[in-house]
């Protein structure tokens, strides 16, 4: 029998999305019988819409947060149909903390893809497209993201905030759109390599997004949510939760709080794990770990090769 070494699986969230992100699988069963239940509990075809797009479709919030979490899903399951052994822990970016929850059996499947799909349905409500936004700011730390947001906020009377700390140098502002501009032009003027608008239909995780989350939290009292079997990391408090309604209320702050992403990898490194390997589509959270710290592996797994790599890597 095989040793494995330990290490923790990550999900991303949206953004990793592609048309066709599942083809390589063809006919796996664990990624059909995925698809099957994903297309039961939405009442249509996620698999045409995965695998045929078009791409529009997938980009809306509405599909591309259930279609990410069945994606994320999928290749898990692959991975433990053929032999993969069960990570030590898990964690998922935004959205993907909901794949990282459906993995550790906190949350089934079927009420995990309504529940996302709610998700995206309010936030794009709580702030019309084009009244908000967000962007990418490069070469800049935390704490000087925070203070140039907090003084772009102070002479423009605007809303914009640090939401996502992906890693040590890239940081995510998002509020309105007015908000947003000011606070570049400032980052831009206080050193930022870069500041970067981003693709996106609403201020993710700004407190714009509180009336999504109120949305949320009334849905979240009616979900099924179990003790967790893998200890999850979240984003919002960096921490294990194993009760139900402290994992719901850490869901409901999630909404409109910052992701922490660079202290949740942090977090799992001090829990004795060096390998991140990142389970759905894409390759965005491998580079940020390393990123994050050049002592950790990383590797990503989203089709049969890439699934014998990391296989192999662990072994």
């Amino acid at each position: 029998m095989t040793a494995f070494a330990a290490f923790a699986f990550v999900f991303p969230g949206q953004g990793s999305q592609s048309v066709g992100m599942l083809s390589a699988w063809g006919d796996h069963p664990a990624v059909r019988a995925t698809l099957e239940e994903a297309s039961q509990a939405l009442g249509e075809d996620v698999a045409q819409l995965i695998a045929e797009g078009p791409k529009e479709s997938l980009d809306l919030t509405t599909n591309t947060q259930p279609v990410m979490l069945t994606a994320g899903i999928a290749n898990y399951r692959a991975w433990l149909a053929e032999g993969g052994p069960l990570p030590a822990a898990v964690a998922g970016h935004s959205l993907g903390e909901y794949t990282a929850l459906v993995a550790a059996g906190s949350l089934s499947l079927a009420d995990a893809l309504p529940l996302v799909r709610l998700r995206a349905q309010a936030m794009q409500d709580a702030v019309p497209v084009g009244t908000g936004g967000m962007a990418a700011i490069l070469g800049l730390d935390a704490a000087t993201v925070r203070e140039g947001c907090a003084k772009a906020m102070a002479e423009s009377g605007e809303v914009v905030e640090a939401v996502n700390f992906n890693d040590p140098k890239q940081i995510v502002i998002a509020g309105s759109k007015a908000g947003v501009e000011a606070g570049c032009i400032v980052l831009k003027a206080m050193g930022a390599k870069r500041a970067l608008p981003l693709p996106v239909s609403a201020p993710f995780h700004s407190s714009l997004m509180k009336p999504a989350a109120e949305r949320l939290r009334e849905r979240l009292v009616s979900i099924q949510i179990n003790t967790p079997q893998i200890p999850v990391v979240n984003n919002i408090d960096v921490a294990v939760h194993t009760e139900a309604d402290a994992i719901r209320d850490a869901l409901y702050r999630q909404a409109f709080g910052p992701v922490r992403w660079v202290e949740v990898i942090q977090a799992l490194k001090a829990r004795g794990l060096g390998t991140m390997l990142e389970c759905g589509p894409g390759k965005v959270l491998a580079g940020m770990a390393k990123r994050i710290d050049a002592e950790l592996t990383s590797a990503t797994i989203f089709d049969p090769a890439s699934l014998a790599d990391a296989k192999a890597l662990l072994a």
